[in-house]
């Protein structure tokens, strides 16, 4: 079990270098990460040079959203030390009930990871020519040397190096933007909400399937426990009422993590848009990472083609420790079952190695990933909404009847628009 980092825990010494309220954030930026893996990147790339501006109002719309979902997990892991995994777990107490719902999470978690080793395989390709497969071990051996700092250091030290990634992918997204900013009029004009077309509605569902992720989800709920441990504030106790002023601080400081991290993954993501849109409108092969890397060398030189690369980089190596670490967790609160983290990870490589090995083209299993992603939408959304609505669950922390109704509504676009997603892809539309 991972290192707990109590706001009591805290050294005098950390206390007095950073505020209490600044010491407590953190694992929002970790789950955040997953708002900004690979599966964002060729998503918002491709909306931008195919669509121009038109899709701006989907990315904010997706990252309005995203906070109030990241938020409730984030939730529910102070209030009841508990993740959303072992919530369900408890709840599920049919064996066959927990074996279905894991399969179904665990299929989603390697479909996530699948997408993340090879948009770092693709980042080691562009960058340095290295071989696909090859780049996919390299990403995979990085990824498991990040989980052994979280395994054997603790909640804290991992998010410091996550926090790290993050800014080398904003920096490697957002560079191109100060060489060729984008038409500030074409910008506001894209936040009315419109389509233009089958094809539109396919981008911006694949927009939105690539933000709000379910791994993501389960990942954030049990950051926080990991950060802040269990809670005692059902009991009717002074320690209770000790226990609820600490929780109160920490959903405090929580609101502020989750809007920090939304913050920066959703102007990393309409900052990939805006480039595209402003720089890559109409040219050819844009609906590829390697398509889009050579056209930004084309257009605004390779210098900025190169930070692109080395931001995606980033962003496989990142997003793809944060899978790994919430298939574990998924795991565990479902069957019960802890596998070292680090042996999963070699478990888990291997359908991405797989797809690497045999050729399979990077962007078709980009999009094929976020099929699947699509499938365990309503399966995290609808118990985390429920869940967080109860009183028994939370006790006085429960959702009150607006946030619930909003996190109704959020789930019902985001399972209408996943269903479409399907149905154009099945359906060849």
């Amino acid at each position: 079990m991972p290192k707990n980092v109590a706001l009591d825990e805290v050294t005098p010494a950390a206390r007095a270098t950073a505020p209490r309220s600044l010491w407590l954030l953190g694992p929002a930026l970790v789950a955040g990460v997953a708002y900004l893996d690979p599966g964002n990147v060729a998503s918002n790339m491709t909306a931008g040079a195919q669509y121009g501006y038109l899709l701006v109002w989907v990315v904010i719309a997706g990252n309005v959203m995203a906070w109030l979902i990241q938020y409730l997990s984030a939730k529910l892991g102070v209030v009841t030390g508990q993740s959303l995994p072992e919530v369900l777990g408890a709840r599920l107490t049919k064996p066959w009930a927990r074996r279905a719902y894991w399969l179904q999470a665990e299929l989603v978690a390697m479909a996530t990871d699948l997408a993340e080793v090879i948009g770092g395989a693709v980042a080691l390709y562009l960058l340095f020519d290295i071989p696909l497969l090859l780049g996919g071990v390299i990403t995979g051996a990085v990824s498991m040397i990040l989980l052994a700092v979280q395994s054997r250091r603790g909640a804290r030290p991992f998010e410091f190096v996550i926090i790290g990634l993050m800014v080398i992918i904003a920096v490697g997204f957002i560079a191109g933007l100060f060489v060729a900013p984008p038409d500030a009029a074409s910008v506001i004009g894209g936040l009315v909400p419109r389509f233009e077309g089958t094809g539109s509605v396919l981008l911006a569902a694949s927009i939105l399937g690539a933000t709000i992720m379910p791994h993501a989800i389960y990942a954030h709920s049990s950051l926080t426990r990991d950060r802040f441990g269990s809670a005692a504030a059902h009991a009717p106790t002074e320690a209770a009422r000790t226990e609820a002023s600490r929780i109160r601080r920490l959903l405090t400081a929580t609101r502020w993590d989750v809007s920090i991290a939304m913050l920066i993954a959703g102007t990393v993501n309409l900052g990939i848009l805006l480039l595209a849109a402003a720089n890559l409108a109409g040219v050819e092969g844009t609906d590829s990472l390697e398509g889009a890397h050579a056209a930004l060398a084309a257009g605004l030189g390779p210098v900025v083609a190169t930070f692109f690369a080395v931001g995606l980089l980033a962003s496989g190596l990142a997003s793809t420790s944060v899978g790994a670490y919430a298939g574990a967790e998924i795991m565990h609160g479902l069957l019960h079952v802890r596998i070292p983290l680090l042996a999963r990870r070699l478990v888990t490589l291997i359908p991405a190695l797989v797809i690497l090995g045999i050729g399979v083209d990077p962007t078709l299993a980009l999009v094929l990933s976020q099929v699947v992603l699509s499938f365990g939408i309503p399966f995290a959304l609808i118990p985390l909404v429920a869940l967080t609505a109860q009183r028994r669950t939370l006790g006085p922390w429960a959702n009150r009847v607006w946030t619930t109704a909003a996190g109704i509504v959020a789930s019902v676009l985001l399972i209408a628009l996943n269903g479409a997603l399907l149905w154009l892809v099945l359906t060849g539309a």
